[in-house]
């Protein structure tokens, strides 16, 4: 069994292939993925023994640039016509393709399995990107929807009118270089009848929905187990458990003094402080031994030696701080990453920053709420509700899906 995992977007969209790509191999499967060329990606999967097909643009790049919301097209144009140039050659003989990732990469990816004549299926690591009268979905860059529609199935009407008015254009002329037709509706397309939910079902619950029939995996994650650097155990050793501060993916625009404000408000409440670089490139503001900062590290290891979490609420991050029962105060920058925080608010676990910029007031007030004793004892009892066997739940019923529907062959 050939199997193409696709996917296009930060390292949260590529952590989760990782996890499915190794238990798919334990089954047998051969794997490959398709992701940016980023030489984060390729670390990570030359480390599990999975090959990369890279494609379009550095995600690090895109991420941490400004782009106009009016050069959306121009760069899922791009994407989709990388796609094509680098997976259509790679999925020759693969029996499925998982597509997921940005919504044009996605189309792209389907439209590419659609081409070689094979199945896909469509993933999704948040919910927000499927139709259901019981949320609403994200608005694109420059495209807000109006205040007064409160509607959750007239906004759902805009977002698909919204999709294909950004992305319509250029996955269709990439269609037809490939002698596809064209879509009508974009998003219809990608997602399917049967769209996939890798999420846990306790931090995400999905509301069943007239005409689309979801299968929620659980999120997919996969045993880390390397150790923690010696000098970061030394540090952790040392002394009562930090706070951990990192904002993974996001470059914290919005917030040139992240660093600052994190330290300063994290010291205020009598804690050491554990900063994470990431792709902010956050760093120490002084020389006191109470802060220490680290770069790409073990979460699962680190996150239950800390006395909370502060991060930018990427639903990975969520999920792994939500397992290890640990506080957290989420700091949402874009994208999926309110409905994370408001999920956290809801279960009592944590905290929800209010917007993407915090002051030394706004975090202060927030860290001291999930430090409470009565948010440490519900985080606990959370993290004990949290599945841990997601990928291996989706590497089983895509090879079972695909042995079902792939005809013998003859003696």
């Amino acid at each position: 069994m050939r199997v193409m995992l696709s996917t296009y977007g930060s390292r949260g969209d590529v952590e989760p292939l990782v996890a499915l790509a190794v238990r798919l191999r334990e089954l047998g499967a051969e794997v490959r993925v398709c992701a940016p060329p980023d030489e984060d990606f390729a670390r990570r999967l030359a480390g599990v023994g999975v090959p990369l097909v890279p494609f379009g643009p550095s995600a690090r790049a895109l991420t941490t640039a400004v782009p106009a919301p009016a050069d959306l097209p121009r760069r899922a144009a791009e994407v989709i016509a990388g796609q094509f140039d680098a997976v259509i050659a790679a999925a020759e003989g693969c029996d499925v393709l998982v597509a997921t990732g940005m919504m044009p990469a996605a189309a792209g990816a389907r439209s590419v399995a659609e081409k070689l004549g094979i199945r896909s299926v469509y993933v999704t690591f948040q919910q927000l990107t499927l139709p259901s009268p019981h949320h609403p979905p994200l608005a694109y860059p420059g495209r807000p929807f109006p205040l007064e529609v409160t509607d959750n199935r007239v906004l759902w009407e805009l977002d698909a009118q919204s999709i294909d008015a950004l992305f319509g254009e250029a996955l269709n002329t990439n269609r037809t270089s490939i002698g596809l037709p064209p879509v009508e509706h974009v998003r219809d397309y990608v997602i399917g009848d049967q769209p996939w939910l890798a999420t846990d079902p306790a931090l995400d619950p999905w509301h069943q929905t007239p005409g689309l029939d979801v299968v929620q995996t659980g999120a997919w994650l996969l045993p880390d187990e390397r150790p923690l650097p010696e000098d970061l155990v030394a540090f952790l050793d040392a002394g009562e458990p930090p706070v951990f501060v990192g904002f993974g993916s996001m470059p914290m625009r919005a917030s040139a003094n992240a660093a600052q404000v994190a330290i300063e408000a994290v010291r205020a409440q009598g804690h050491r402080v554990l900063v994470a670089r990431g792709w902010a490139d956050l760093s120490l503001i002084d020389d006191r031994d109470d802060c220490f900062v680290v770069g790409e590290v073990n979460h699962q290891a680190l996150f239950g030696r800390v006395a909370a979490v502060v991060h930018h609420g990427g639903a990975g991050t969520t999920t792994t701080a939500t397992r290890a029962g640990t506080p957290q105060v989420v700091v949402p920058q874009a994208a999926d990453q309110p409905y994370w925080a408001a999920r956290v608010a809801e279960l009592g676990i944590g905290t929800a920053h209010d917007g993407p910029t915090p002051t030394f007031e706004s975090l202060a007030a927030a860290l001291k709420a999930a430090l409470a004793p009565g948010t440490g004892a519900r985080a606990t009892t959370v993290a004990g509700t949290v599945r841990a066997d997601g990928a291996a739940v989706a590497a089983k019923l895509l090879l079972d899906t695909i042995s079902r529907e792939t005809p013998p062959v003859p003696a």
